[in-house]
């Protein structure tokens, strides 16, 4: 698998992961069928597409990327959608993160690219 299919397969997973985490918020408990069964596929999907992703990724540095990123967008889903508010030293936290998987991206010979 080359590079950019692996990075491909990391972003499909960061995304369903995301889905899935905002279907399990909606699920109330998994009180709800519709977004239980949305966070049951998606987690599936994301873990499957993360499992190819390691196949010629380094571990540390997709699961860095995919919980990084997750956990900006995520954040971003939770104030648009459920209107959750961030103060200034989440806002700055997720900077930080975002310039972590920049600088793994950019300059770190480990991320295979």
């Amino acid at each position: 698998m080359t590079a950019a299919m692996s990075y491909l397969y990391l972003g499909v997973a960061i995304v369903a992961e995301v889905i899935a985490t905002s279907a399990l918020k909606a699920s109330d408990g998994f009180s709800r069928p519709l977004p239980s069964i949305v966070t049951i596929g998606g987690y599936a999907l994301a873990f499957w597409c993360l499992s190819l992703t390691m196949r010629t990724l380094p571990t540390g540095i997709v699961y860095a990327i995919w919980s990084g990123v997750g956990i900006v967008l995520i954040s971003a889903v939770g104030w648009i959608w459920f209107k959750q508010t961030l103060d200034l030293a989440a806002l700055l936290g997720m900077g930080l993160i975002i310039a972590g998987v920049l600088v793994i991206n950019l300059f770190s010979g480990s991320a295979g690219h």
